[in-house]
C-alpha cells in the first residue's frame, strides 16, 4: 500500500475519528492509538491533555520507516478546550495525501478556522497548525518529521 495512503486511512482511524479511536492507556500514562493494514502498522503514543505531546510512528515489517513528533496546546480561554478539540478532530479528517501530516491548509466551520502551515515534503517536513475563534488564536501545534533510514 502507497505509505501516503495509509497514514491517511490510519490518522481518520484512530484520534480524528469521530469516536477518537480505540485508545489504551499504557503504564506510563501514555495514550497509545495503533492501527494495522498489511504489512504496515502505526502507532500514536502521547502524553497529557492541555499541553500534550507526542510521536506517530509508522513500521513496515516491524522497522520503523517514517515518525512524525508533535506538542500542542490551547493558547487561550475564549472557549472550552474540549470544544476546540473536538473540532481539531474534524478538521484532521480533512487530511490529504499530498500532505498526510496533520490537516488541511484551511478548515472553517462557524466561527471556528483551522490553518495548518507546513513546510518540506513527506521525506522531511515541519509545521504549524494553529484554531482560531473569531479571529483570534485559541490553539497551536507545531510538528516535524520525516523518513527514517535504519542502516
Amino acid at each position: 500500500m502507497d505509505l501516503n495512503k495509509f497514514l491517511v486511512k490510519a490518522k481518520t482511524s484512530t484520534y480524528a475519528s469521530a469516536k477518537g479511536g480505540n485508545k489504551k492507556v499504557l503504564d506510563d500514562g501514555a495514550k497509545e492509538l495503533i492501527f494495522e493494514e498489511g504489512n504496515l502498522k502505526y502507532r500514536d503514543r502521547y502524553y497529557g491533555f492541555d499541553p500534550f505531546i507526542g510521536e506517530e510512528v509508522v513500521f513496515e515489517d516491524g522497522e520503523a520507516i517514517w515518525s512524525m513528533n508533535y506538542y500542542g496546546k490551547t493558547t487561550s480561554k475564549d472557549i472550552p478546550a474540549e470544544q476546540v478539540y473536538e473540532f481539531l478532530k474534524e478538521a484532521l479528517r480533512q487530511i490529504t495525501k499530498d500532505k498526510p501530516f496533520r490537516g488541511p491548509d484551511n478548515f472553517k466551520k462557524g466561527e471556528l478556522e483551522y490553518i495548518n502551515e507546513s513546510r518540506g515534503d513527506f521525506k522531511d517536513f515541519s509545521g504549524t497548525e494553529r484554531i482560531l475563534f473569531r479571529c483570534k488564536e485559541v490553539y497551536r501545534l507545531e510538528y516535524h518529521g520525516c523518513m527514517i533510514r535504519n542502516k
